[in-house]
């Protein structure tokens, strides 16, 4: 164990981190009254977190290899700002002893395990052996230290596909391949090894049974340098997509109690067999009957919210206590678990298109009020970019309530009233996959995201009389405003005239449909017509962004968002973009054909795996990059030949570059 005396209090904290982490660190830090450091890369220069913070510093180019991965600087920075401890976060050098070390090394306080600690329980290989010793149960497995091919596939054939590879010094699913058979699994160590590299700057892999109809179950826990290990529940974080957690909830609705202090009780094992002192997290898979210990995280998750709402305790400021050198305030029997928390994470990416990440400038951020159980722990704000440099997660929106049902339904409401423009979101996959009747039931495993892709992204509803309705009450919301000084502007809300009545045709488009509606207004009642449909109509705006339509006497409540000839609206119906086929402003769009292999974003060429000249099916591979830290396999839109390739592996591509021409096969 680390002397308490290596702990001590300080006032000047730096988050070496970034985004939703490192804001949700500056509040707590704040509320106890110490001063902030930011520090932030030059991708970063603008973002929230440099705004929250009493200081911010820059660390170097916006790769994060050159910022927030550079140990040295982020050292340096800490000691010229003032900094007399440092929070790691999440992610980057949270689970790195190398710099642990460093921080000590320079008398700065980690607030989190040792070097020692995490090198014993941050490796996955490693942590394994220990456990085995400890008597925690495992999955049966390879954590040796060869690593050559033919040894991987040895042990690969002793322990029986299918086998789970996974990077030992990795996490949120990087370098980690499901095989299903021997044939495959010489590309998926590959593959998993250079994925590895590129994250963690390790490559080494370990190989264990890959556990049919999985759960993913963790347990919480904190230590102290006193020698107090406390458990705080365990979550359930089953539904995943590629290794990488969705959806996160507390507690568990698999384990019935008996099963949950049986959990509790290994994680406090497998925590003691290190004396491990800070926050860190016992992950654990089962089968429904058994649970079997895979690895610890020696750093606080991106799921903790939900431990802190059925618990009442602010984890980070646990944290930071225990940084202090003090005490836990809490002896195990005095933690209590109240009701049921449950966490959707916001990503920057395109579910319709195999979840690409998605960057730009957000245009617009709306989120509903947080209140009556609902949170959100965010990183970005209007305005802000998101770059293709860094994890796509947005925020986090998280719900609590009594019961697991009502929490659901807190947190899908809170899904629903999120508007997000300028970049493609997956919130409404995330309301999909929530309200789900199976994930309701809780018939779920880590596999299920996969088989259920096709419902849970459907193709996006036509707007029907609602939408087309509020797309004219929008615009003509934005002319009034825009013409409010003159008395007598035709577009008045109200649309009177004293004589006559005059009509307007809007055209408006959804993909390829073409719809048509008419506003009849003047010296009376105006009206909108959709075919032979007529409706009574009436609205009013306000500057927020929002308007109640009165259609035959029912009133909506609408948010609209137009940008230039762009209309989103959110109704009760769900989300709708539309093009105002504006007669006087003219059309200006470039159609982009979907036969071209481009760079969907900036990134790295990792591996070709295509020759120039060879056929191809529809939707053979022929490149992968690295965008956002994970790979991403371009395929032949058709069947036909590689007619050439124009790049070579280690290029860095912006979005959009041409990267290879395929021929169509002739017909």
């Amino acid at each position: 164990m680390k002397p308490a005396a290596q702990y001590r209090r300080f006032r000047t904290l730096l988050i070496a981190n970034r985004g939703e982490i490192a804001c949700r660190v500056i509040r707590t830090a704040r509320a106890m009254g110490l001063r902030t450091v930011a520090v932030y890369s030059e991708a970063d220069r603008d973002a929230m977190h440099v705004a929250m913070a009493d200081e911010a510093v820059l660390l170097g180019p916006a790769r994060a290899r050159d910022s927030y991965l550079n140990i040295e600087r982020v050292i340096e920075v800490a000691r010229k700002s003032g900094a007399e401890a440092v929070h790691p976060g999440y992610g980057f050098l949270s689970e790195s002893a190398e710099f642990a070390q460093a921080c000590a090394g320079a008398g700065l306080v980690f607030v989190g395990p040792t070097a020692e600690m995490i090198k014993a329980m941050g490796s996955k290989s490693g942590s394994k052996l220990l456990m085995e010793k400890a008597g925690v149960p495992l999955v049966p497995g390879y954590h040796g230290e060869a690593q050559d091919d033919a040894t991987l596939a040895k042990a690969a054939d002793q322990i029986g596909f299918p086998v789970l590879i996974k990077a030992s010094a990795g996490g949120g699913g990087r370098g980690m391949r499901i095989v299903h058979s021997p044939s495959e699994l010489a590309a998926a160590v590959t593959s998993a090894r250079r994925e590895a590299k590129a994250a963690f700057g390790d490559d080494r892999m370990l190989i264990e049974k890959f556990v049919e109809n999985p759960r993913h179950i963790e347990v919480q826990i904190i230590g102290d340098s006193h020698g107090n290990l406390l458990s705080l529940f365990e979550r359930e974080c089953t539904l995943q997509r590629r290794h990488q957690k969705v959806v996160e909830e507390a507690p568990s609705p698999t384990l019935n109690a008996t099963q949950r202090v049986a959990v509790c009780a290994a994680a406090r094992k497998a925590a003691a067999a290190v004396s491990y002192v800070g926050a860190g997290t016992i992950e654990f898979v089962s089968n429904g009957k058994d649970v079997f210990f895979i690895e610890m995280n020696t750093r606080l998750q991106v799921e903790h919210p939900v431990t802190e709402l059925i618990t009442g305790i602010d984890l980070v400021e646990w944290q930071l206590r225990v940084a202090f050198g003090e005490k836990l305030p809490l002896a195990q029997n005095e933690i209590k678990l109240h009701g049921h928390a449950i966490e959707a994470r916001v990503y920057a990416e395109n579910p319709h298109k195999n979840f690409m990440p998605s960057v730009g400038r957000i245009r617009t951020w709306r989120t509903p009020d947080q209140s009556n159980g609902l949170r959100i722990d965010a990183g970005y704000r209007e305005g802000d970019a998101v770059s293709p440099h860094y994890d796509a997660m947005l925020a986090k929106v998280i719900a609590w309530a009594p019961t697991r049902d009502a929490a659901i339904e807190r947190l899908n409401r809170g899904l629903e009233e999120t508007d997000v423009r300028g970049i493609v979101t997956n919130i409404p996959f995330l309301s999909a996959l929530v309200t789900h009747p199976d994930v309701r039931a809780n018939a779920i495993d880590t596999g299920f995201i996969e088989r259920e892709l096709k419902e849970l992204t459907p193709v996006a509803a036509p707007p029907g009389d609602l939408e087309l309705c509020a797309a004219v009450a929008a615009i003509l919301g934005e002319e009034a405003k825009a013409a409010r000084a003159e008395s007598h502007s035709p577009w008045r809300t109200s649309g009177w005239m004293p004589v006559g009545r005059r009509q307007r045709l809007f055209t408006f488009r959804h993909g390829q449909a073409t719809e048509q509606i008419s506003l009849t207004y003047g010296n009376g009642p105006a009206t909108l017509s959709i075919g032979e449909r007529e409706f009574a109509y009436a609205f009013s705006s306000s500057d927020d962004r929002r308007l109640d339509l009165t259609l035959d006497g029912m009133k909506s409540h609408i948010v609209a968002v137009i940008e230039g000839h762009e209309l989103y609206l959110r109704t009760r119906n769900g989300r709708f973009d539309l093009h105002w086929v504006d007669p006087f402003g003219g059309e200006d769009e470039e159609q982009v054909g979907e036969d071209k292999i481009v760079a969907p974003l900036p990134g790295t060429v990792v591996a070709l795996l295509a020759e120039e000249g060879a056929p191809l099916e529809k939707g053979a591979p022929i490149l992968t990059l690295e965008v956002m830290k994970m790979e991403q396999t371009l395929r032949a839109p058709f069947a036909g030949v590689l007619k050439r390739i124009k790049c070579k592996v280690g290029d860095i591509v912006q979005e959009g570059v041409e990267l290879a021409e395929v021929e169509p096969l002739a017909t």
